[in-house]
């Protein structure tokens, strides 16, 4: 049996739960392809009380996105063979409060789309049924919104999202891979955050970037907000845009 991706709206209903009491629990934790975000690592280096270099040589993977250049970051398996997840034990996710955006919307896939003539762009909601996954049989019924307000993924969807809009400015600017120093620009900004505080802190890094004093006291307090400042720098160090 093959994986079913079924379209679906956000006021459509389906049946789903995933618990200890559902047979299959914890499988949907192994054969792990799991991609990361910025929002993601952000969230989780801090509920593991790491920095995020330390989690990211302990607990990920990079690799370079073939056309564009890019970073792209997953998580690091316990091992080779089942491909388990370094964050899963048998009573369930060890890091659930803070678990990744992908994890929190599951069994939901979500896409955008964008149109040409008005620029306006539309969620996308499907289902996946995987062949392990039992949870289809256990539960009650919700709506798709119903689902994502319960994963408070809303935030995770917003930043995400923003994330994307970087990806396509720079495959429209900058075709092809980036080089070298622009994707440890990239890559620092968005994923290594405690190492671009300290490059603000000590290289004077945002000395020709357009920031007012408050914002930036703000951003080098909170992680949420230095991502945000890191994505318009981004923007404007290596695409231009201001």
């Amino acid at each position: 049996m093959d994986h079913k991706f079924t379209p679906i709206s956000l006021q459509d209903r389906f049946r789903f739960s995933c618990s200890p009491a559902v047979a299959c629990f914890n499988e949907c934790c192994r054969d792990l392809n799991q991609f990361l975000t910025p929002y993601d690592i952000l969230h989780l280096k801090n509920h593991l009380g790491l920095s995020s270099g330390d989690f990211l040589e302990q607990y990920t993977a990079q690799h370079t996105g073939p056309e564009s250049g890019l970073p792209i970051i997953t998580i690091k398996p316990k091992d080779n063979i089942d491909r388990i997840c370094p964050f899963v034990s048998p009573s369930g996710c060890k890091v659930y409060a803070n678990r990744p955006s992908s994890c929190r919307t599951y069994p939901l896939v979500r896409g955008l789309s964008k149109s040409r003539q008005t620029g306006e762009i539309t969620e996308q909601f499907m289902i996946l049924e995987e062949p392990h996954c039992l949870g289809f049989k256990a539960g009650g019924k919700q709506t798709v919104q119903q689902w994502m307000e319960g994963q408070e993924i809303a935030v995770y969807n917003e930043i995400n999202d923003r994330l994307m809009q970087i990806i396509s400015l720079k495959n429209q600017l900058w075709p092809g891979p980036l080089d070298l120093k622009s994707r440890h620009f990239f890559y620092t900004a968005l994923y290594d955050l405690d190492n671009f505080r300290s490059q603000i802190k000590k290289n004077a890094l945002l000395d020709d970037f357009d920031i007012d004093s408050t914002t930036l006291d703000k951003a080098l307090q909170d992680d949420v907000e230095l991502l945000k400042l890191g994505m318009k720098w981004v923007e404007q160090v290596l695409f231009d845009q201001t």
